[in-house]
């Protein structure tokens, strides 16, 4: 049984003011893996005050100063790969080949982005000809609240600790309580990498206890929020007496818009991306819309690739997709695919209860639905586990209509070969993200959404400017 009941507080492992532990479940076996502990008010009071200490030295070390700390980090991170993939898929339930591929290379690639992000970054720049000692400077908010999610823990943690970093804020980060060991293991790689006292502080707890208290301090400057769009309100409001700003990353219903010229890979590439890591993805295809020329054989595809998609756990090697993330997901995606069923949906592929041969473990059924009509439930409905709805659509007016018609605004797909065509239907789209013929978005490429899945961005350049205000100053004496 790992044990792991310190938190990182201004440069040190420190025991929790209140022992209170919890016992983090492995989904896989439904058996605790380890124990930590959860934190009281009192631990996130003490790092804020040690982020809000640290805050004047950190903003003022020269940027090239701080990517260098950042780069010290990355060889780290890069040592302790294997580490970092077990702990994941340990605790979360990611398939190890995923968990040592994207998981923990998601961390990789951001963190590597952001470096190239920060080189050409001109943190003080001129307004313009028109006013030559005017210059604008970018400069960090402050203290902020970084509280991540557990299914893609090191995409989230690093999206926003090393973008925090390197724009001069100080921080204290409250991962997910129910994948906490990765973010341990990523606070023992910011110690090693020499970031000074105070500048990264880590607290384990729930959004209730030390969740709540981050996000009303008075003072912790900014709220960077990942996960549930329910819990994202109520971060909102607990943020609005003290005006800090709120960054926000929160659900989505994808649609994936499937044209009668699309390539012959489209269905089986949506009905992939939708069931990789079960399905519990904020910017999965979960709505496969399916023009009417081509929808029966799409159908057709669909089930049979969702059929064919093998379910194991966590452990194993190779290519499949491991367990949902607890008792509680699992609870809930199997009353949605009840629901499904219930409302009228046509179930093509998967169902209820657990796939042959596994008994125990939080597995679900790769599960496709066919002839689903928008206002369903899971067509509403973020399910956040291998479940995918097809729904057929005639006009390109019509599967604008419909990919619209949901409180999300995420990622939304298109599969067609007419370019003007797919450019139309990227401009219409209301969604933070469209990505378009199975081709993903370029490194640094902003990522956040609209309407109910947030704002903000995160990722490159745009990561960066989202933990820094802008000041205008004039009368800049020349240099």
């Amino acid at each position: 049984m790992i044990e792991k009941r310190q938190f990182y507080i201004n440069g040190a492992w420190v025991d929790p003011a209140e022992p209170r532990d919890l016992e983090v479940i492995n989904p896989s076996t439904e058996e605790p893996c380890a124990i930590i502990s959860i934190g009281s008010e009192a631990d996130a009071n003490d790092a804020v005050a040690a982020a809000k200490a640290a805050f004047p030295a950190w903003a003022a070390t020269p940027p090239e100063e701080r990517i260098a700390l950042v780069e010290k980090f990355l060889e780290i991170y890069k040592e302790r790969q294997e580490e970092m993939a077990q702990a994941i898929s340990i605790e979360m339930g990611a398939p190890i080949d995923l968990a040592r591929k994207s998981q923990w290379g998601a961390g990789y690639s951001h963190t590597k982005n952001f470096l190239t992000a920060a080189k050409d970054f001109k943190f003080i720049r001129p307004l313009g000809d028109h006013a030559p000692n005017d210059r604008i400077a970018y400069e960090p908010i402050g203290v902020c609240a970084l509280i991540t999610p557990w299914n893609w823990p090191m995409n989230q943690i690093t999206l926003k600790v090393i973008a925090a970093a390197i724009a001069g804020c100080t921080m204290v980060l409250k991962p997910s309580e129910e994948s906490p060991l990765d973010a341990l293991l990523f606070a023992e790689m910011m110690d090693a990498a020499g970031f000074p006292k105070g500048v990264f502080n880590l607290v384990n707890g729930d959004g209730v206890g030390v969740g709540s208290v981050l996000s009303s301090h008075p003072d912790v400057d900014m709220v960077s929020f990942t996960g549930s769009t329910r819990a994202g309100i109520a971060i909102s409001k607990a943020a609005a007496d003290t005006l800090k700003r709120v960054h926000l990353e929160l659900g989505g219903k994808g649609a994936n818009v499937i044209f009668a010229d699309a390539d012959d890979a489209a269905v089986k590439r949506g009905v992939l991306h939708m069931m990789n890591n079960s399905g519990q993805s904020c910017n999965a295809p979960s709505r496969m819309l399916v023009q009417k020329g081509v929808y029966d054989k799409a159908v057709e595809t669909a089930a049979e690739v969702a059929s064919a998609v093998k379910v194991a756990p966590a452990s194993e090697e190779g290519n499949h997709i491991g367990p949902v993330v607890n008792a509680t997901q699992y609870e809930k995606i199997q009353g949605l695919i009840q629901k499904g069923i219930d409302e009228g949906a046509r179930l093509v592929a998967g169902g209820t209860g657990r796939p042959e041969g596994l008994n125990r473990g939080f597995f679900v059924r790769p599960t496709v639905f066919a002839d689903v009509n928008n206002q369903m439930t899971i067509a509403r409905e973020e399910i956040f586990g291998p479940v995918l709805t097809i729904i057929p659509f005639e006009t390109e007016e019509e599967a604008i209509e419909i990919a619209n018609d949901t409180i999300y605004g995420l990622t939304n797909y298109v599969q067609s070969q007419d370019g003007e065509r797919r450019n139309r239907m990227a401009r219409a789209l209301r969604s933070g993200m469209v990505e378009m013929n199975g081709q993903s978005r370029g490194a640094g490429a902003p990522f956040g959404g609209m309407k109910a899945s947030g704002n903000g961005r995160e990722a490159g350049v745009w990561g960066l400017e989202d933990f820094m205000e802008v000041k205008a100053i004039s009368g800049w004496a020349a240099e």
